[in-house]
């Protein structure tokens, strides 16, 4: 019998523990699927409610931001997709990744005891390595927001990695020692998305994002970076934005990085203040 099915998940199980959650009786499991994503966008367009989550064991075309394919071996991680039906103005949509972003890392933490650091806008690192990656989809229609689906991906029971990955990438077995609980992380990871999409929720705290995000990282401030995407520039951090937008620090004045992702870069740029 293989290894991946020594935590096959008990769905059963998951509803017990789920019972009072937005979640209850919206757990949509598939053994096989091309995108968990794929498939909680599909069922949101026809109707689907807020809080109905989609996970798998093995995703044929799981897809990252930018369409960057994510690897998704069969049982050797967690691949899950929440469909948020948040009434929220579309403004305040770029801190959706950044609050499932604190549920992830927090989730992580409560099954290791491990401190995540989040690289904007969306990569999950235990140190200088990769553990996992969120993907949100949205729809909007004019200034509100329809729907938004987090889709999260973490690295658990993986032992191998490509060697051309752009930032080396690991597991929480391999960080740990020990095999995790894929189904006791998922219910956290849940659970905690459940206490971050109140946070959306409400103007105040919903404010407050973008400065839990700075203290959970060591990226958002002093890094010299390389941003990739439309906004192309390097530099060094400098915080965010109230939008959740990256501050980036350069030779020619400060640039607010809507959209792209970053990267650690030694060069020295001289006087950027």
């Amino acid at each position: 019998m293989p290894e991946a099915s020594l935590d096959a998940y008990d769905l059963a199980g998951l509803e017990v523990a789920l019972a009072g959650t937005v979640f209850a009786g919206k757990l949509h499991y598939s053994p096989l699927t091309g995108s968990t994503n794929s498939d909680a966008l599909e069922a949101a367009r026809n109707g689907a409610p807020e809080g109905s989550v989609y996970f798998t064991d093995e995703q044929r075309a799981g897809r990252g931001r930018a369409d960057h394919r994510w690897l998704s071996a069969a049982g050797d991680g967690l691949y899950v997709s929440v469909l948020l039906r948040l009434p929220i103005p579309a403004v305040r949509l770029p801190l959706v990744p950044l609050a499932v972003g604190l549920a992830a890392a927090e989730a992580i933490r409560t099954a290791i005891g491990f401190t995540v650091d989040l690289r904007w806008p969306n990569d999950l690192l235990l140190g200088e390595r990769k553990v996992g990656g969120i993907l949100v989809e949205t729809k909007t229609s004019g200034s509100e927001v329809n729907f938004a689906v987090a889709g999260i991906g973490i690295n658990v029971h993986q032992r191998d990695f490509a060697s051309d990955l752009l930032t080396p990438a690991t597991s929480l077995d391999l960080e740990t020692g020990t095999r995790v609980d894929r189904q006791a992380l998922l219910i956290s990871l849940l659970k905690s998305l459940e206490r971050e999409a109140r946070e959306l929720l409400d103007s105040e705290a919903a404010a407050a994002i973008p400065r839990r995000v700075e203290q959970a990282s060591t990226w958002m401030r002093g890094r010299r970076v390389e941003v990739h995407g439309p906004q192309a520039c390097m530099g060094v951090t400098a915080g965010l934005d109230e939008h959740g937008f990256l501050l980036v620090r350069t030779r020619d004045g400060v640039v607010t990085v809507q959209t792209g992702g970053i990267r650690a870069v030694e060069t020295d740029f001289g006087k950027t203040d």
